[in-house]
C-alpha cells in the first residue's frame, strides 16, 4: 500500500509559478512510475506529466515547456514545477503512483487545488 500526500497548491496570478510536492510512504518507491494528473472544474481527470524511476518523463502537450516533473528517490518525493501559469491550468492536481507486475498497482493522493486568476 502506498500513501501519497500532495502540498503546494494555492491561488496564483496568470504568468505566476507554483511548485507542487507529493510525499510518498509505503511500498518500494523506485518501482513506481510517478505522475501528476489534474481535474479542471466540470471536466474529467487528465494527465499532466509522468516520470519513471530512471528519470524519463512524459508531458501533456498543454504543459510542455511550462511544467517540469522531477523526483527524489531517496526522499520519496515527486515535484511539479509550474511556470507561466494560465487560467486554464486551474484544477485539482493529483499525485499518482503506478506500476504493473502481474497486477496493476494504482494509488492516488487526495489532491491539491490550484487556481490561476487575477
Amino acid at each position: 500500500q502506498v500513501q501519497l500526500v500532495e502540498s503546494g497548491g494555492g491561488l496564483v496570478q496568470p504568468g505566476g509559478s507554483l511548485r507542487l510536492s507529493c510525499a510518498a510512504s509505503g511500498g518500494i518507491f523506485i518501482t513506481y512510475i510517478m505522475g501528476w494528473y489534474r481535474q479542471p472544474p466540470g471536466k474529467q481527470r487528465e494527465l499532466v506529466a509522468t516520470i519513471a524511476a530512471g528519470g524519463s518523463t512524459n508531458y501533456a502537450d498543454s504543459v510542455l515547456g511550462r511544467f517540469t516533473i522531477s523526483r527524489d528517490n531517496t526522499k520519496k518525493m515527486v515535484y511539479l514545477q509550474m511556470n507561466n501559469l494560465k487560467p486554464e491550468d486551474t484544477a485539482v492536481y493529483y499525485c499518482n503512483a503506478w506500476k504493473k507486475t502481474v497486477v496493476v498497482f494504482d494509488y492516488w493522493g487526495q489532491g491539491t487545488q490550484v487556481t490561476v486568476s487575477s
